[in-house]
């Protein structure tokens, strides 16, 4: 789930687009879950590639992002967005920290996939929607109600419970949670769709990301890519990261947000059952607590988010 967000359209009313009929909706809704299973099983894909290290796979995933990119931008004939986009100093200056915000996402994402620490993964995405609401608060002094106060206190007690079960604070999951939210943040004041946004923070990351790869190939050779299975991994982390974009980017505009609200869930409740289940990672009662209080909060947060909405439809 470390993908642009974009803003649903006439988010303000929480509905979706004017004269958008059933087949429309149907096919969006399919598109956004599709979406949110693709970033939810996506800890697999890197598992795959453990003996790589992370900071080879996110170099990797940039440039093979950036080629599979490219050639949807060309089918789209979408070249001209990014070539404004280019040429816009003050945009790519914007653009130029969100892709340093999204590759130290990505890094810090691979690295905890390698590490075993998926539970964090999954409870730093599920964090993520309060970690938003707070910057709102912050940086934009937005002011919440009380269910949305009593969301976040109650989210702050599992992140204290979490650090107790984990015997620290939990980084990652911050960490995580933090980057996402203010990439988030500074991305919506890029006005570029979701494909030429992405584009141009891949592309300002292609040269470092080059020479990591040119580098890595000098100091050990061949490495991982001498074997063709895991070079087609690699090549597979392109596609990975874009495709549910662009599938999230279809699902929105054709979606109420409050179905999209509800839908973000899903990825990292993904994440949690293939991290017991796949991965085998040990959910003691202390942490199972804190994900309870983080499902409770969510709950209060969705239930505000249903009822607020209803009273604009009323």
């Amino acid at each position: 789930m470390t993908e642009p967000r974009p803003e649903p359209l006439n988010a303000r009313a929480g509905t979706a687009p004017k004269n958008v009929g059933a087949d429309e909706v149907r096919r969006g809704t399919i598109a956004a879950l599709t979406a949110y299973m693709l970033w939810g099983f996506l800890p697999i894909l890197f598992r795959l590639l453990d003996q790589a290290g992370s900071v080879l796979i996110v170099a990797e995933r940039s440039i093979w992002s950036l080629v599979f990119l490219a050639f949807v931008l060309f089918a789209m004939r979408g070249f001209r967005d990014v070539v404004d986009l280019l040429a816009d100093w003050r945009r790519m200056r914007v653009v130029a920290l969100s892709s340093l915000l999204l590759i130290g996402n990505w890094l810090l994402f691979v690295w905890a996939v390698e590490t075993g620490q998926l539970l964090e993964i999954s409870f730093g995405y599920f964090i993520n929607p309060l970690v938003n609401v707070a910057i709102g608060m912050i940086l934009l002094g937005e002011r919440q109600n009380r269910l949305q106060s009593l969301a976040i206190g109650i989210a702050t007690i599992a992140i204290l419970v979490q650090a107790a079960g984990l015997g620290n604070i939990p980084f990652v999951a911050l960490g995580l949670a933090l980057t996402f939210g203010f990439y988030g943040f500074i991305r919506k004041t890029v006005q570029a769709g979701p494909a030429t946004g992405l584009f141009a923070e891949t592309l300002v990351a292609a040269p470092l990301a080059l020479g990591y790869v040119i580098y890595d190939l000098s100091a050990n050779g061949l490495g991982v890519h001498s074997d063709p299975g895991l070079l087609f991994v690699l090549m597979l982390t392109g596609p990975a990261t874009a495709v549910p974009l662009l599938c999230f980017a279809y699902g929105v505009r054709r979606l109420r947000l409050t179905t999209i609200g509800m839908f973000q869930y899903l990825a990292p409740s993904i994440q949690f059952l293939v991290a017991i289940l796949l991965f085998g990672e040990h959910l003691n009662s202390t942490r199972l607590f804190s994900f309870a209080l983080i499902w409770v909060s969510l709950m209060v947060f969705s239930y505000d988010s249903f009822r607020r909405h209803r009273a604009r439809l009323v």
